[in-house]
């Protein structure tokens, strides 16, 4: 072997390791699939929020240095960081319609607003705190039943049909919001 092909060589082998460390995504966005890693630029449909940071929870496949994680139908956890660059049009898409032999000819152009947004990371791990709440409301509805009580007007009709259920109530498929908050009573 030449000097050459040593450093070709080489040169190979420290480019599938990098690519083995590189960590990516596939998340939807305002519904369509996007293959995404740290510091990629992407244009997407518009975004609006308050500030410049934006987070996706659609990951629907995530691929590491430990393996890949395929979600049903997305990954528990996971979420994509991104920053809102700019909003910017997208090239102009002509509409063209014609009626032969009718002298009918209209042009119509339309730009779509597009969001340029800079991924800034994937986590794994997700947010304890989104999955704590709800198990915080349902130690608070069991441990307080009369608060419920003289509350039901604020309850859906579903969660009053959950709550006419639990009790055992019958009937209660039919019945509206006030014959349920009756019985309910």
């Amino acid at each position: 072997m030449n000097a050459y092909s040593l450093i070709f060589a080489s040169s190979d082998k420290i480019a599938k390791e990098i690519k083995l460390k590189i960590m990516y995504a596939i998340v939807e966005i305002g519904g369509h699939q996007y293959k995404v890693a740290e510091k990629d630029v992407l244009f997407v449909d518009k975004q609006t929020a308050d500030n410049s940071k934006l987070t996706f929870d659609k990951v629907l496949l995530v691929k590491d240095d430990k393996g890949v994680k395929i979600g049903t139908p997305v990954v528990e956890g996971a979420e994509v960081s991104a920053t809102l660059l700019e909003d910017v049009k997208a090239d102009k898409v002509l509409v063209f319609k014609k009626k032969r032999r009718k002298g009918y000819q209209k042009l119509n152009g339309h730009r779509q607003v597009m969001s340029q947004i800079q991924i800034e990371g994937i986590t794994l791990g997700g947010s304890t705190k989104k999955k704590a709440a709800p198990k915080a409301a349902e130690e608070t509805k069991e441990a307080a039943p009369k608060a419920e009580a003289s509350d039901l007007s604020s309850n859906t009709v579903a969660e009053l049909k959950e709550m006419a259920k639990d009790k055992g109530i019958t009937g209660y498929s039919s019945m509206k919001k006030a014959e349920l908050i009756e019985a309910l009573s």
